[in-house]
């Protein structure tokens, strides 16, 4: 969902997470590790873990790995910190704002969200891979390059599996494919740049936002353009497609939270026409529906964890922690802790009903500081709007037993099939 809270945890099997976290059981919240053979303090507190995420001016800056680093480019969100990081906040914000999403993206995405699902009737479909379809290829007509999809998805895909690597730049290595990947992809991009200026008009799309944008009098450059359009593309693009994933395997197997969230959805299309889009104001009516997915992203914890690097000798929480040290943040203990979610392995979406939950100190679900996810809300009219024309066209059962994984990734190994049929 745009969140620039780049996942870590891909980076270990199952078996290696484990021994990876294992000495909390030992030696409580917060303990020195060793990461891909660099020590790495890990921190499971929820308080501990709140200061770092708001003190990045006290040198807790980013420490992603290099191999993300390279692959997404200089100028992505998750590599700058200090000025560079406001400015390129800033560009996004411009972007994906609520005015933004409500006047231009929305429309979009209600227009491509019905066109992915307008013939599945009759189908037995994998909803993890149509999931992770629909979140890519939606995110490429927002940004206004979707006629370039079919260069653009397989050097994506590529790219996508060098980010979680080990930077050994040799042939055949998914690092190495990953960098000319990327080459490729900045190729297509140069392209598209020149096409665009020679284009009269003006184009309304995110792509149009940032070549309008300026900082200080002074515009992007078309290095920082591209940066920023592949970190829109990479950082939503598991978030997204794995919470719409999930939170249609919690629907189907909770049949009251399904019976409620569908009656909110018809309610809905009750107000409108049968072929008339939704609009903001539908959006943000849908309250049940952002529950559940709050609910889903909060069982689920997608992104497990964060890093960061400390860019001068420190003490926290009452240990010696050396310059340059990584610190690892992990958030799925906040989203279990029992005192904010009383039977926290329990699906309750009706918890987030008038507790404003959003707003507690200890919810990290998009993160927190000056690194709060700018596409937060992006995401969710995304998935809200996937599952508004989902069930309100269909219904569907599982097929076979389903194989789920929730830790150390989300995901569905074999797939998740479900055989889908109109209402």
């Amino acid at each position: 969902m745009y969140t620039i809270l780049f996942e870590v945890n891909f980076f270990f099997d199952k078996i290696v997470f484990t021994n990876f976290l294992f000495p909390h059981y030992r030696f409580g919240n917060f303990f020195k590790s060793h990461l891909l053979g660099s020590p790495i303090v890990i921190s499971m507190d929820p308080e501990v873990n709140r200061y770092i995420l708001l003190n990045e001016s006290k040198g807790l800056v980013p420490g992603y790995p290099q191999s993300m680093l390279d692959i997404l480019g200089k100028n992505n969100i998750a590599a700058v910190h200090g000025p560079a990081h406001k400015s390129m906040r800033g560009a996004l914000l411009n972007i994906i704002s609520p005015t933004m999403i409500r006047d231009q993206l929305l429309p979009k995405v209600d227009e491509f969200m019905r066109f992915h699902l307008s013939n599945w009737d009759g189908k037995t479909v994998d909803i993890q891979e149509k999931t992770k379809e629909m979140a890519l290829s939606s995110t490429l007509k927002q940004i206004g390059i979707e006629s370039y999809s079919a260069a653009l998805k397989p050097e994506f895909y590529k790219l996508v599996q060098g980010t979680i690597s080990l930077p050994i730049d040799l042939p055949g290595t998914n690092y190495g494919c990953g960098l000319q990947a990327r080459k490729n992809i900045i190729g297509i991009l140069r392209n598209i740049l020149e096409e665009r200026r020679a284009s009269p008009g003006v184009q309304h799309d995110m792509l149009g936002g940032l070549m309008r944008y300026e900082d200080s009098g002074q515009k992007l450059s078309d290095e920082v353009i591209m940066d920023q359009i592949i970190t829109l593309l990479y950082s939503g693009y598991e978030t997204v497609s794995t919470t719409s994933m999930m939170t249609v395997k919690h629907l189907h197997d909770h049949p009251k939270a399904l019976q409620q969230m569908r009656e909110e959805h018809l309610e809905i299309r009750k107000r409108k026409g049968p072929s008339e889009p939704i609009d903001w104001n539908d959006y943000k009516s849908m309250k049940f529906t952002r529950a559940v997915i709050l609910e889903t992203m909060r069982l689920a914890t997608i992104v497990n964890g964060v890093l960061r690097k400390t860019t001068h000798d420190m003490e926290l929480n009452g240990f010696f922690i050396p310059k340059g040290w990584r610190i690892y943040v992990y958030l799925r203990e906040a989203n279990h802790d029992p005192c904010l979610y009383p039977e926290p392995l329990t699906f309750n979406p009706w918890r987030w009903e008038g507790r404003n939950l959003e707003y507690h100190n200890n919810f990290m679900l998009f993160g927190g500081g000056t690194r709060l996810c700018p596409g937060k809300e992006m995401g969710m009219v995304e998935i809200s709007t996937f599952l508004h024309y989902f069930m309100t066209t269909y219904r569907w059962e599982e097929v076979g037993g389903q194989n789920l994984e929730k830790f150390p990734r989300v995901q569905a190994p074999n797939g998740l099939h479900i055989k889908v049929s109109n209402n």
